[in-house]
């Protein structure tokens, strides 16, 4: 790929080998439907055990506006993440999971609808979830925790549709988990964020790779939050004027 896109996709893949050829090849399709739209795809792979490091790999010989990137050993969602925004060369990045479930439709929902509100980061809503009634349960309490805690006006922070401006990431300081407050986090920076929904669909092979189980999902929201929310307290929180 010579030129420099305007968008970066982002898409980290953990043990997907059933779904990640699926997952790529459709994103494609859509996105080859905005010609005017100069976009990449970074496939990062993250330590996966299964062959989707392989056809991740094969995926990027066979179109040129694949990427593939791997990190070792297995680190978690946010570090996959991290690793293909530190790659991404877009003025614009846009994620989403490497399950099938979110609709690659809606990437251009969410640019379309971040440009009409202008702010820094649109984020989905999962109105019709596709998932178990225990997931979407534990979702609904741990937003609204999360909420009442940061305050942070996002209603579905487990969604992982989202578009925002690369050059923000410059302000904004990424750990282990941090997927799950990027909004609170951006908030915390001084960029504005925005949410619409989206799509969502029922995986179509596997079973979730991420996240472990409720109750490990729990305890580690629990730290996790009461450190944003400590970071949140002690962030600085002035203006600066400057007077020829």
């Amino acid at each position: 790929m010579d030129s420099i896109p305007s968008l970066s996709i982002v898409v980290p893949f953990y043990n997907e080998e059933e779904s990640a050829r699926a997952v790529c090849m459709e994103i494609c399709e859509v996105m080859a439907a905005h010609v005017p739209l100069t976009w990449e795809l970074l496939m990062v792979d993250d330590g996966s055990t299964d062959d989707t490091p392989r056809i991740l790999d094969e995926l990027a010989l066979e179109h040129n506006r694949f990427r593939s990137l791997h990190i070792h050993p297995n680190s978690g969602q946010s570090a996959a993440l991290e690793a293909g925004f530190r790659a991404a060369r877009g003025e614009l990045i846009a994620t989403l999971d490497g399950d099938g479930q979110n609709d690659p439709r809606d990437i251009v929902h969410l640019l379309e609808e971040m440009e009409k509100a202008g702010v820094h980061m649109m984020c989905g809503i999962r109105q019709k979830r596709s998932d178990s009634l225990m997931r979407r349960l534990s979702s609904r309490i741990a937003n609204w925790v999360r909420s009442a805690v940061l305050d942070d006006g996002i209603t579905d922070v487990g969604c992982s549709m989202r578009v925002f401006r690369r050059d923000c990431l410059d302000h904004v300081r990424l750990f282990r988990n941090a997927h799950r407050f990027f909004p609170a986090l951006f908030k915390m920076a001084g960029f504005t964020v925005a949410e619409t929904p989206v799509n969502h669909r029922p995986r179509s092979h596997g079973t979730s790779k991420y996240g472990g189980g409720i109750n490990s999902r729990l305890w580690v929201g629990i730290v996790d939050l009461a450190g944003v929310y400590w970071l949140r307290k002690r962030a600085f929180a002035y203006t600066t004027v400057e007077k020829a």
